[in-house]
């Protein structure tokens, strides 16, 4: 009998692992709106540095209304801002948009949208609906969290964005104000807080050596381009220091290498002459 019992307690199932606490739709709406709220007024900051470099107010809302990711017009208008040819300046808006086709690899099989949904679903795929979306555990939340955060940012953003545009027509020559520094800052503002490893840090800081570099060098717009070199650049160094570490690690002080197996000895203690077998090796 003990060892019947030993025999039904060894083939028990184990049990589950722990379910993922429920997020419940309050507080995914809660956070939405957060992500949302704050990221959508900074539309205005847009809007008066778009009117300020001399774009109309159709273009403006035109480029929030199409475009969509903040960085990417925040680049565009700056590069403009500086002079540069408007080639070289959407050039530059679309690598940094680029990253949003990423995100919506990720997203579509998170999401699970219709086809015919998902065209329209892409228009909101940017920053931040990308994070409130990921961080929800289950497609019900992720849903829920995509399109308020979307609708939110989408219609605040548009909105600050005209009364920006219209704010800088009224006050007239927006660098005598110094709100020309608004759209830099705000970038910066939402740059910082992506930059969370030592490898993601040194990019950005070759980026900006690269610009600085070349700024005085080259047309405007170009070192934007430049220094979007700064990213593969250092991934590839990264990947060799790791190549060069394990290839260390595999090659300390007392590892024995690997290598055929030495043919055991015979039992007067001299070593065996003969070829190792397949049997010696295993």
């Amino acid at each position: 009998m003990p060892e019947q019992t030993e025999i039904r307690t060894t083939e028990r199932a184990a049990p589950p692992p722990p379910a993922p606490p429920a997020t419940s739709d309050a507080a995914v709406i809660r956070d939405a709106l957060g992500v949302g709220v704050a990221v959508g007024l900074s539309g205005f900051a847009f809007g008066v540095t778009s009117a300020g470099v001399g774009l109309s107010l159709l273009q403006t809302c035109a480029l929030s209304l199409l475009v969509f990711t903040g960085a990417s017009q925040f680049a565009l208008v700056g590069a403009l801002a500086a002079g540069g040819n408007p080639l070289t300046a959407a050039a530059g808006a679309f690598f940094l948009g680029a990253r949003n086709a990423f995100y919506g690899l990720r997203l579509s099989a998170v999401l699970g949208y219709r086809s015919t949904v998902k065209p329209f679903a892409a228009h909101w795929v940017i920053d931040e609906t990308s994070a409130v979306t990921l961080a929800q555990p289950d497609r019900r939340t992720a849903r829920l969290g995509f399109t308020v955060t979307g609708l939110t940012l989408y219609v605040l953003w548009n909105l600050t964005t005209l009364v920006g545009a219209l704010g800088a027509e009224a006050l007239g020559d927006t660098e005598a104000w110094g709100l020309d520094a608004a759209g830099p800052a705000v970038f910066l503002a939402l740059l910082a807080p992506m930059l969370k490893d030592t490898v993601e840090r040194v990019a950005a800081g070759l980026a900006v050596v690269l610009v600085m570099v070349t700024l005085p060098l080259l047309p405007t717009g170009v070192p934007v381009l430049i220094s979007a070199l700064a990213a593969p650049a250092v991934l590839v160094v990264q990947g060799r220091r790791e190549r060069a570490k394990e290839a260390g690690t595999a090659q300390e002080p007392g590892a024995v290498p690997a290598g055929p197996a030495a043919p055991p000895a015979r039992p007067d203690g001299a070593p065996d002459s003969r070829t190792a077998t397949k049997e010696d090796r295993a």
